[in-house]
């Protein structure tokens, strides 16, 4: 087929599917490497040891897949279309009312690994009718892959300096998908940076994770404390989380370029109630068939109930510690809430409501 043709094929098919841009790139990421090593021999990757287990793999996407000679990458748009008020000014208003919690934006409406993987799959379906079976494999966060990498190579955007990446039409409030493939497919070209002096997200970041422009030390990221991290949560950080109880978009909402991100128009994406600003004293109240009811399809569910536990008691423990944020009723009501879990078989779980129930006694 006519590559100019085949283009205008794979873009109608993928606007048919959701996703907001489509990218094509090569394989070669060798300059991506020292960058990839010396992160890892940073410790960045904080307990996220898969990210090392792998090696060098994960940057060689022929290594990782044999025989893919392309990667196409995707982005969908995931602000909630049921959230019309949703905006940095509300999102920092959530983070001052102490006796809520606040889950980050991408986990309230359904667990985008399902929804992508779904869509990039029927995105391949369609390639195979145009032009005959190929070899593929789908990547939605899923495998050891360079999605940011592969995004900014493909012209989805550029790396922005909380590391994310950035596009001028969209912001960062997108997810990013790959379909690898052993066909030579026209490749898209990348596009400027375009952060210039700006230093936002460093400059907002509550933990100081950005610890240098483009480099994140996700062992201080709030995202890695409240999900991938499975232990107690440090000390130095843990006013610092406040009510945050399912990872932070601080650095995205301090971006100036999220005053373009789009919303979603796809119903998955659209915010549960019981998720969108939720009592603290309710979501203690949860046990575990319970949490795992109301977190059915969404990403929330991986982490579990006890990490779960462990989260909103933290954040219980810090609206506790402001002794004039709360009224008694609701103090009393919080410090009831955390006291159901103090006998809690996971240690990490123990001790983190012992130390929220300390914060109400001070």
């Amino acid at each position: 087929m006519d590559p100019v043709a085949l283009w205008s094929e794979l873009q109608s098919a993928a606007r048919e599917q959701g996703f907001s841009q489509i990218g094509v790139t090569g394989v070669n990421l060798s300059e991506a490497e020292p960058g990839l090593q010396a992160w890892l021999a940073a410790g960045f990757h904080g307990s996220m040891h898969y990210m090392a287990s792998h090696g060098l793999k994960r940057a060689r996407p022929a290594e990782l897949v044999p025989g893919t000679v392309s990667v196409i990458t995707v982005r969908m748009d995931y602000l909630p279309g049921n959230s019309l008020e949703l905006s940095a000014e509300t999102e920092r208003q959530s983070l001052t009312q102490t006796h809520l919690g606040v889950v980050s934006v991408y986990a309230r409406g359904r667990d985008y690994h399902k929804v992508l993987r779904s869509r990039l799959q029927k995105l391949q379906e369609r390639m195979a009718v145009i032009l005959g079976p190929f070899g593929h494999r789908v990547f939605t966060d899923s495998a050891p892959v360079m999605e940011a990498e592969l995004a900014v190579r493909s012209g989805q955007g550029w790396r922005g300096k909380n590391t994310l990446v950035l596009q001028r039409e969209a912001g960062s409030f997108f997810f990013l998908g790959e379909l690898f493939v052993d066909l030579a497919l026209p490749l898209t070209s990348p596009v400027s940076d375009h952060c210039g002096n700006c230093s936002a997200c460093i400059d907002l970041c509550p933990t100081k994770a950005i610890v240098a422009p483009y480099q994140l030390d996700a062992r201080r990221c709030i995202s890695y404390l409240t999900i991938e991290h499975d232990g107690p949560i440090p000390l130095e950080f843990r006013a610092l989380i406040g009510n945050r109880i399912y990872g932070c978009d601080d650095c995205q909402w301090a971006c100036p370029w999220n005053k373009f991100a789009q919303r979603s128009p796809l119903p998955d994406f659209e915010a549960r109630e019981h998720l969108t600003e939720p009592s603290l004293a309710d979501l203690l109240a949860w046990d575990e068939p319970t949490f795992l009811r109301l977190t059915e399809g969404s990403a929330i569910r991986r982490i579990g109930h006890a990490r779960w536990v462990r989260n909103v008691s933290l954040a219980a423990g810090n609206a506790l510690s402001v002794s004039s944020a709360l009224p008694p009723a609701e103090r009393q009501a919080l410090k009831d809430a955390l006291q159901r879990w103090q006998d809690h078989p996971d240690p990490v779980v123990q001790e983190q409501v012992a130390w929220s129930l300390q914060q109400g006694a001070q």
